[in-house]
């Protein structure tokens, strides 16, 4: 770090404060995460997505009235506006799927604001109504867009399915196994939210400049595209149908550690002594290949978690067993990063509401490092 008099540089902003919240914390040292105060163990045993959304964004458990009432808030709004599911079906083959969710994000937005007569309104009240219909939008995006794009016709909204039932229902067009339902629920669960990363930190910076909810989602979903966020999870799946069978694993990432490689899936910023996510992940990749008949890629990422720790003292992330885990929902695989927003819309709606309360542009410093008292060449000099 340099000291300026003023303040110090950290690379990636390491270190450095940026925001209190009441929202979730990150216990890297110990392993813990936990939505207001509350354990990411009892929430993922326990909970259901659904109360987790409403334990965000009210801060407190819900009764069963208020948890009632949140589900059929959720399943009321599930359907396309006209104008989306058009654009839906003008899109040509080949677009990245997160830039889809992007773009129909925006657009959503446009018609929020027309229904506000182009307020922007960012009230409590207001923000609070567009996150429960992009909240249950953003599932019915993703699997509109994968039906759309295999020739088939979108399915109807089914209000009587919980909300991750539904989400795989508008995949298949046919009420899912609840193992299956139970299994995505808690993957939604787990991704929540999870304290300041980069998707959440876009959301705060565009919400500290007052813009609108859609805007500062916007902005997460272009950050969460990148490999090192939430498109970690793609690369995990597609590193392990590389390696293709268990005899592969050690030679693959012997080979990997050899040449400096990255492995997808492990390590991560904060956490020192492993993602807690994981061992839900873990156990539901497991429970979901057997349901079924295929341990195959689970069974090939316990070896490839065995491989990773004898050349080095890395652990899984979230992102490594929920690869096979979603993989075996049958989720294709560049819609993973995709329904890993559909799960943290509901925390990056919560941060966007706690910024607004907050009412503070996020405006760092930054450290010169350019040329000093550089001389201005006029034009003429420079043709010469």
């Amino acid at each position: 770090m340099v000291d300026q008099g003023r303040s110090c540089y950290s690379p990636g902003l390491k270190g450095v404060v940026a925001a209190r919240t009441q929202l979730s914390s990150v216990d890297g040292e110990r392993g813990i995460l936990c939505y207001r105060g509350i354990n990411i163990h009892e929430l993922a045993e326990r909970s259901c997505y659904e109360e987790v959304v409403y334990l965000l964004w009210y801060g407190k458990l819900p009764t069963r009235r208020e948890l009632e009432g949140m589900r059929r808030e959720l399943a009321s709004q599930r359907e396309i506006p006209t104008p989306v599911l058009e654009l839906l079906r003008s899109l040509p083959p080949g677009i990245q799927p997160m830039d889809v969710l992007r773009t129909c994000v925006s657009l959503l937005g446009c018609w929020e604001g027309l229904e506000e007569g182009g307020r922007g309104d960012i009230s409590q009240e207001a923000t609070l109504r567009k996150a429960k219909r992009l909240t249950a939008q953003m599932g019915s995006l993703v699997a509109t867009y994968d039906r759309l794009r295999r020739g088939l016709e979108p399915v109807a909204p089914d209000p009587t399915l919980d909300h991750a039932a539904h989400i795989l229902y508008l995949f298949s067009g046919e009420r899912p196994d609840p193992d299956f339902a139970r299994a995505l629920d808690k993957y939604l669960v787990l991704l929540a939210d999870h304290g300041l990363n980069a998707s959440t930190f876009t959301a705060r910076v565009v919400a500290s400049t007052r813009a609108d909810l859609h805007s500062a989602v916007s902005g997460a979903l272009a950050a969460l595209k990148g490999s090192l966020h939430g498109g970690a999870n793609e690369e995990t799946m597609k590193m392990l149908l590389e390696i293709g069978s268990a005899e592969r694993v050690d030679g693959y990432i012997d080979a990997a550690f050899a040449a400096r490689k990255k492995i997808m899936g492990f390590g991560h910023r904060i956490y020192r002594t492993g993602d807690p996510r994981s061992v839900h992940l873990n156990k539901m990749a497991r429970q979901l290949g057997e349901k079924v008949g295929d341990l195959r890629w689970y069974e090939m990422s316990l070896l490839v978690e065995a491989a990773v720790l004898r050349n080095r003292e890395l652990y899984p992330n979230v992102d490594f067993f929920s690869a096979p885990a979603i993989y075996y929902l049958g989720i294709p695989i560049d819609l993973f990063t995709p329904m890993f927003a559909v799960s943290r819309v509901a925390g990056w709606c919560a941060h966007v509401m706690e910024q607004y309360q907050a009412d503070v542009l996020i405006r760092p410093e930054s450290e010169y490092v350019g040329a000093e008292e550089v001389r201005y060449i006029p034009l003429e000099e420079r043709d010469g």
